[in-house]
């Protein structure tokens, strides 16, 4: 019985896991490190009027005292900032591996859990984008994603 939890388990972990891009320059482990929901394929489909679910997991190599989101859209070669959520710190949206809240400082070679959603707002075009999702401190990255997604 134990042997199948672990096997469920593992394999929701798996299926729940979004299937993201590498910035262009960076090699992060994304895999397993990054969920959009509701995303069940690719391109993300973000519905006007609702809301978007992010959950990041990441290991900082150094101290960092107030890492911040940087998050743009990409449409016709233009980036552009994701309102409401770029720029917009993260100390109060993390937890850590046992799902407790954490804070800032954030500690070097510990793994914290980033939780946020985002509203779809009704102004946004109904078009093709590329996501550039990056967790930052002192705008040098974390950690780094790109994943393509439709506003409809």
């Amino acid at each position: 019985m134990f042997f199948l939890s672990v096997v469920v388990c593992s394999m929701l972990a798996v299926a729940a896991a979004t299937d993201v891009q590498q910035c262009a320059g960076k090699s992060y482990d994304l895999k397993n490190h990054v969920q959009l929901s509701p995303c069940k394929k690719s391109p993300c489909r973000l519905k006007k009027g609702t809301n978007q679910h992010i959950t990041i997991s990441f290991t900082p190599e150094s101290d960092l005292d107030e890492p911040t989101n940087h998050v743009t859209a990409t449409i016709a070669g233009v980036e552009l900032p994701f309102v409401g959520v770029d720029g917009v710190g993260i100390c109060d949206k993390l937890e850590n591996e046992a799902g407790e809240k954490a804070s800032c400082p954030l500690k070097a070679g510990t793994t914290y859990v980033y939780k946020d959603s985002f509203p779809i707002l009704s102004f946004y075009p109904s078009i093709e984008v590329k996501v550039h999702w990056a967790l930052q401190h002192k705008n040098k990255d974390i950690i780094c994603f790109e994943v393509p997604a439709k506003i409809v």
